[in-house]
């Protein structure tokens, strides 16, 4: 029995030890590599499969980060997380408000940075339980670590949703201001960035009146960061 409980915990540290080491690997390979999806986007397409469509009905594109209106990162920093290029993957300022909010009502308010996004969406599934959120750290830092914060904003704006079934700004572009990406506004990049909370619910085909007021307040928060915001970031 003795032997049998050795032999399990030797494999269970080297599985372990390969999940570390694929991990960093795949990571690592994404710094250069555009990935052609993420984990939302192919449970998304299950998720159809599994009801039964009939044709393709997940909508996604790759986009260089050259060829996207420089108006739509900034509306996303603006929006999302402000002080996106000035800390490493986790915003101790916004977690401390969560943790506050939470001892206060009892209830957990987001406090996700751009980069944890990123990890989420590309790796892994929803929900909030601490296996989830370990791993979420996990591949954060990793990408915090061998990605530049535009690599990371450009992965973030090619895999998030903007609508049902519609994921990175190429195909939201295209779907909701019949134009591309390279070409939208500062009020229609605006208008992306008030639907990411929830865009399921916050609809770009039909923007209710939430919508529009977020909008105006993030083009507001734009004009407060500056176009030149963004501009320190580099490619690797």
């Amino acid at each position: 029995m003795k032997v049998r409980w050795r032999r399990l915990g030797v494999g269970l540290k080297w599985g372990l030890l390969g999940l570390l080491v694929f991990s960093i690997s795949v990571v690592t390979v994404l710094r250069w590599i555009d990935p052609p999806g993420s984990s939302f986007i192919g449970q998304a397409w299950i998720g159809g499969w599994i009801q039964g469509r009939d044709r393709p009905w997940v909508r996604h594109e790759w986009v260089p980060w050259g060829d996207i209106a420089p108006a739509v990162p900034l509306a996303v920093v603006a929006a999302e997380d402000q002080r996106f290029p000035e800390h490493l993957g986790f915003d101790r300022v916004e977690l401390e408000k969560a943790w506050r909010n939470y001892r206060k009502t009892g209830r957990l308010r987001g406090a996700s940075t751009l980069s944890q996004q990123v990890a989420k969406n590309l790796f892994l599934w929803g929900g909030r339980s601490i296996v989830r959120k370990g791993c979420e750290a996990w591949f954060t830092l990793l990408i915090e670590l061998t990605w530049s914060k535009q690599r990371i904003l450009e992965v973030y704006l090619n895999i998030a949703q903007f609508g049902p079934y519609t994921y990175g700004v190429g195909a939201a572009s295209w779907r909701y201001f019949d134009r591309p990406p390279a070409l939208l506004t500062e009020g229609e990049a605006a208008l992306l960035a008030a639907v990411l909370p929830n865009p399921e619910l916050y609809r770009l085909d039909a923007p209710s009146a939430y919508v529009h007021s977020r909008a105006a307040w993030v083009r507001k928060q734009m004009r407060q960061l500056g176009s030149g915001y963004l501009d320190g970031l580099a490619l690797p």
